[in-house]
This record gives structure tokens, sequence and C-alpha cells, in this order.
């Protein structure tokens, strides 16, 4: 007897009981647009003393957690993105021109001795804190003398805050103030200029107890004055960060809102648990009890995809969740290719019984699933490697999602399969039968294939039509794409489009796109700076009263450029590594039908965005990506069916041949396309706007996917196999076993 099962089930109890301490013993880490707070990225740049490569990134990175540390933040994450690129995640911080202007100055930190007060028409001069000009002589001290720096207090002393700053050597610092102490008081030359940046942060006055050529002694002074204690922490977080050894572009900025976190979650866990529910009273009134039993392994599924997410330490984003939720409509896919091929083979030989119908089923089924499999994960990986921020999130949790879902179906279902499957009756099985769907097929037969030329025909006006809304309407790319300001806030009663659209105009932005939608107004800008948001904002709260400002994002043009660049490259490889799997594990034809139909899938998709006006941003992308995967996957289930029957019919005509394997695939692409339906109808009625067009997209795509396979790339593969001189293929050929022996073999 084969133990096969037994090692399956101790597997299947081992991988369960793991993913339950996972996930009972780590926290989920939650990203910036789910907990709230301040994304930013800044990028290094060339110096004229020094270039920007990694080695000097990590010196800035290290200058930046220092800075970030002071200001207080809880758990700040500070990472360098590539050669020049630092990613800064500020927890909490809803202010982003705090977290930009302190933590990302550039900080040339210089203390220069005053000449004296300057006039208005001095271009070289440089206002104090009170806008007077001053002449300053040359810098005196770097900010590469300064060990520490900090915000203090002391009752004794008065109310107010005061900075202490400590030097590496006490000499500069004591002649510097003495030369100055040799001024009376009042005159601006007793002062001493503490610039950072070309500005004057702060000058304070030397104290007229220290004498003339004495100077302050001890390397460590006091700055005092009427500082605020954000006032005083600010200066010494930057005086103490000291000198970047090269300047940082904030080149993305995104800020979230705890309040649009919160509701995020809610709505994808809502959408979760109905979506589930949905495809499991699905799934058990289609296939009664292994349907049932497949349910349980979709539970399991969500449990191994959420503790392989907290075991890696992935951070769940928003559209993350969005892939996790219809990860789990996928997961249905591979238990319907299954049961699909086990009610064939019990239909074939009923005699053999359900067990080993359902065995078979899992064997021939594993093809079609393998390599519909690696073909998402394909597109998860192009995700991951070009996409950046949350869209890269969703590459993680995809991939996380398609191995879990092999795990639950071709693992967990099956144990639970071979453990029940004897015990129960043929017709509540839900093995013994075909299915209404395909009984009604196999009785009428219809020859889809003799209107091909007529499908192709209605595929090409589509696309036609497609490929218009771009030409007639353009596309509307989101800021990702083109750069800029896009910011989002709550109103607490319903606010006119048009209204709001004046009070940013009358707030100085005129050319500003402004939307509604439910309780929120949407400010769309060109390149402007935080204080000009904080200027937007007020004018909106003046006008509507209690406004709050949820999300802010920022995008330089030069990254917008690129990710622009990057979203035609992810689609362009993903297509060619579409084809090049396809025709590696198929025919050329078959390679090549599957990603014109692919590229149809992917138009139509396109021009339905553009007709409608809906954005082109780094969500949509992850959209299309998980399309162009599932759409694939439905190709590769049909030509790994035609795969199977031509060699047994290679006399035949190839057209009946497809047209055949058509009817066998028809139950599981409907099965299938149903179980994600139900997950998006929930993700587009519970996601409101941050998911709404996601699922519309995904949507359309997945009804077009599963249209085009019959009726554009079945269709292009006979067209196609017309002018290919490679034979059929011929019928796999069992291996010849050794024959058995008779009797015991003992001679006497």
């Amino acid at each position: 007897m084969s133990r096969a099962p037994l090692w399956r089930a101790l597997v299947a109890l081992a991988v369960i009981a793991a993913s339950l301490a996972f996930a009972l013993t780590m926290p989920p880490r939650l990203g910036l647009d789910l907990r709230g707070g301040t994304q930013l990225v800044f990028e290094a740049k060339d110096s004229p003393k020094v270039k920007a490569d990694a080695e000097a990134t990590d010196r800035a990175l290290d200058i930046l957690r220092r800075r970030a540390d002071a200001l207080g933040v809880a758990e700040p994450t500070l990472v360098r993105s590539g050669e020049r690129r630092i990613i800064v995640e500020l927890p909490g911080v809803l202010d982003p021109r705090k977290a930009a202007s302190v933590i990302g100055k550039t900080a040339q930190l210089t203390f220069h001795p005053v000449l004296g007060a300057a006039d208005e028409n001095d271009k070289d001069a440089l206002a104090d804190e009170s806008g007077q000009k001053l002449r300053l002589g040359p810098a005196a001290i770097s900010g590469d003398a300064v060990t520490d720096a900090a915000a203090r207090t002391n009752p004794q002393m008065g109310p107010g805050w005061f900075v202490t700053i400590d030097f590496k050597e006490s000499g500069p610092w004591k002649k510097l103030t003495g030369e100055a102490a040799c001024n009376p008081v009042g005159d601006p030359k007793r002062r001493i200029a503490i610039v950072l940046d070309n500005e004057i942060i702060s000058s304070p006055q030397v104290d007229e107890s220290v004498g003339c050529n004495v100077g302050i002694t001890g390397g460590s002074t006091q700055i005092t004055g009427s500082f605020t204690m954000e006032e005083a922490q600010n200066l010494a977080v930057l005086i103490k960060g000291g000198s970047l050894p090269v300047p940082l572009e904030l080149v993305e900025q995104r800020t979230v809102g705890p309040t649009l976190g919160a509701e995020a979650i809610e709505a994808s866990a809502k959408a979760a648990v109905v979506g589930v529910i949905l495809t499991t009273l699905f799934i058990v009134v289609i296939y009664r009890v292994v349907g049932l039993l497949a349910a349980i392994a979709l539970a399991s599924y969500a449990l191994i995809s959420y503790a392989g997410l907290v075991a890696i330490g992935a951070t769940l984003t928003l559209p993350g969740l969005a892939g996790f939720v219809l990860a789990i409509g996928m997961a249905v896919d591979a238990n319907v290719l299954v049961f699909e091929r086990a009610r064939e083979e019990y239909r074939a030989q009923p005699e053999r019984g359900l067990k080993a119908a359902a065995q078979r089923g899992f064997q021939n089924a594993w093809s079609a699933i393998a390599d519909s499999n690696i073909t998402t994960l394909l597109a998860a990986a192009l995700l991951f490697w070009l996409a950046s921020g949350p869209v890269k999130g969703f590459g993680v949790t995809l991939s996380i999602g398609v191995l879990a879902s092999l795990i639950s179906a071709m693992l967990i279902t099956r144990v639970l399969v071979d453990l029940i499957i004897r015990k129960v009756p043929v017709r509540a099985s839900g093995l013994g039968s075909i299915g209404r769907v395909r009984t009604w097929l196999t009785t009428r037969n219809p020859n889809l294939m003799a209107r091909r030329r007529i499908w192709l025909g209605i595929a090409a006006v589509l696309l036609i039509t497609a490929i218009a809304g771009p030409v007639a309407r353009g596309f509307n790319f989101g800021v990702e794409f083109t750069g800029g300001r896009i910011m989002e806030f709550a109103t607490q009663q319903p606010v006119d489009a048009e209204t709001a659209r004046q009070v940013v105009s009358d707030a100085g932005f005129p050319s500003a796109v402004v939307q509604r939608s439910q309780d929120a107004i949407s400010v769309r800008t060109g390149q402007i700076s935080a204080d000009d948001v904080a200027r937007i904002e007020e004018a909106l709260d003046k006008r509507f009263g209690d406004v709050t400002k949820e999300r802010d994002e920022l995008i330089g043009p030069s990254l917008g450029d690129e990710l622009r660049r990057n979203a035609i490259i992810a689609l362009s490889l993903a297509l060619a590594a579409q084809l090049a799997y396809l025709a590696y594990r198929f025919r050329w034809t078959f390679g090549t039908a599957a990603v014109i139909a692919l590229f149809v899938d992917a138009m139509l998709v396109i021009g339905l965005f553009a007709w409608l006006g809906k954005p082109i941003d780094g969500v949509f992308l992850a959209a299309m990506l998980t399309i162009i995967g599932y759409s694939v996957n439905d190709k590769v289930v049909l030509f790994d069916r035609v795969r199977e029957v031509w060699p047994h019919r290679r006399k035949d005509a190839f057209d009946g041949v497809v047209n055949t394997a058509i009817l066998h695939t028809v139950p599981r692409t409907v099965n299938t396309g149903l179980g994600a339906l139900f997950i998006l109808a929930a993700l587009a009625f519970f996601g409101g706007d941050s998911l709404e067009d996601f699922a519309i997209a995904l949507l359309t795509g997945i009804i077009v996917g599963t249209l085009s396979s019959s009726f554009v790339a079945a269709p292009a593969a006979i067209e196609l196999e017309k002018i290919n001189k490679q034979p059929p293929p011929v019928p796999h050929r069992p291996k010849r076993t050794s024959r058995t022996r008779e009797g015991t073999g003992a001679v006497l």
C-alpha cells in the first residue's frame, strides 16, 4: 500500500501548524497607506566635490536616520533604494512640511562672524530671523565640527527653551566668540550667524558676560531666545545633523491620514468576508461534497497566505490587500480544474470508483495548473522588479497568494478528498456527473469554430474602437506618471465640485483639477510646495468648515517619467515573457495566438479607461498585469486540452480538435470566472473610490479574457496552423513496465 497519502497528510498538518504559529505570534506590518503617516523619497545629486554613488548615499542615510530619531518619530523606516534613492517612512507624521523641511534639508551648515548690517539691495547679504539683512564673513566653523546639539529647558533660567551645542574642539568656537565679544552689546557685529543652505537659521548675540578676545571656553555653548519647544527641537536637529555629503532632492511624497487607512482595512475585510462566503456557496452548489472540502482548503489558503506575508516581513499596502482578496478567487481555479478532470475520469471509467477518478483528476490537472500559475508568477515578478511603492507590495502579495493556492489545492484539498471520498455517495460527491453545462454542450455539440473569422472580425472592430479611445480622448495619466501633486480632503457636508474648484482657484491655483467623490474633494496640481497645500486646505476649510486632509502625494517630474517608462516596459515584458513561456511549453502557433489575444484583452481595458476618463496610475498597472496573468491562465488550460486531444485525432481537421477542446474546458472557464467575479464585485461594492477603478479594470479584464480564449486565441491558432509546417504531435506512449513475476521465485 502506498504511503503517499500519509506523507501528504503529515506535510499538510505541518504547513497548517507552522502557518498558525506565524499568524498568532507575528503582527502584520502595515504600510503607511493603511496606518497613516508620510513617506518621502529623496534622490541624491552630484555635488561639485562628491559624486552621488552608493557610498555617499549611505552616509546621507545615516544622517537622515539621526534626524528622524531626533524628531521623536515612532518606528521610522529609512532604507536605500538602488544607488541614489532613500525611502523614509514616518508613521504618524501627517504634516509633510515638518518632515521634509527638517529631515531632507541639504544642511550645508556653517558658522560665520557678522560684519555688520547690510543694505536692503545688497544681493550677497543674508536675512536673519527677523528679516534684517546682515553682511557675513567667511565661514569659521563647518557643520562637521559639531558633535551634538539638543533642545533643553531649565526652570531656573526661565520658562523658555534653549539649544545646547557641543564641538569637537573648543579653539575655533572660543576664537569666533572672543572676536565678536569685542563689539558693543546690541551691535550686529557681536552676533554669530548659523547658516544652513545659504539661509540664516539662528544669529545669537554673544552674552555680555563674555570678554573681548576671551570667548566661550569648554567646547560647548547655549543658544537662548524666544524659542518654542518645537522651534528649539527643529534647530537642534538641523545643527546636530551636520552636513550631508551630497544634496538630496525630494522626488516623491505620500501622506495618508489614519482614518483613510482604517476605512481601507475595513473595506478590504468586508470584501474578503463577503467574497469568500459567495465563492464558498457557489463552489459547494456546483461541486457538493468536494466543493465543501475545497472551501475548507480555501480557508487554509487564507491562513497560509497571511502567515507567509508576516513571516517574510512583507508590508501590507492597500493594493496588497486587494491582491490578497483577489488571490482567494484565483485559488478556486486549481480546485475547479481538478474537479472537472475528475468528473471526466469517472464518466470514462465509473467501475474504478470515485477515489481513482479523483487521483487521476489531480494528476491530469497538474500540467495546466503549473503552467497557469507560472505565468501569473511572471507577471507578479515584473510588478516587484519594475513597480514602486504600494504596487510593489501587490506583486509580493500576489506571488505568495499563487504559491499558497498551489499548496491549498494540490496538497490540502487532496488530503481531504482522500479521507472523505470513499465514504460519500456518488451523487452527493460532486464528481458523479460532468455537470449540466457540459452535458448540454455534449448533446448539442455546437461548432463554434465554423464562424471563427466572424469572431476575429468582431474582435478587430472592438480593438479599433479601443485604440480610438486614447487617440480621441487621450490618457488621463495619474500623478505617478506625469509628476505633480494630488490631494484629497474629507468634508463633513456634501460639496459641489464647481464651488470647490472656484475656492481652489481663488487660493491661487486656477489650473488645478478639482473633482468630487462621495464625501471627499480631490485636487490635482503641478509641482507645488507643502506651504501651497496648506494654503489650499485653509481656503477649503474657511469656505466649507472642518476639512481634513486624508491624502497628499507628490511625484517629481523625473520620477514620473521613470515610472511611466517602467510601466511600458513592464507591460511589454509581460507579453514577451508569456510568449516565450507558451512557445516553450506548447507550439509557437499557440504562443503567438495567446499573445494576440492578450494584446486584445489589454487594449480593450486600456481603451475603456481612456473613453471613461479613468486614471492610468500604478494601481491600474497592477490590475493590467494581473489581467494578463489571469487571461493567460485561461489560454493555457485551452491549449493544454488541445495538446491532449490532438494526438489522438491527428487525421481530423484541426478546427474540429480546437472546437472539442473549447467545449471540454467551458465548465472550468465559467466556474473559475464566476469565482473571481464574486470577489471583484465585493471589492467594487465595499472598496470605495480607492479600489473601485481597480475592481472595474479587473472585472472587465476577466470577462474579456475569458471570452477571448475561445473567440480570439482559438481562431488565431487555427489560422496560424495553416502556415505551420510542424507536424501534429504524436500520442504519448506510456513507459514499458516489467512483467510481474508469478510465484515466490524459490527453487526446490
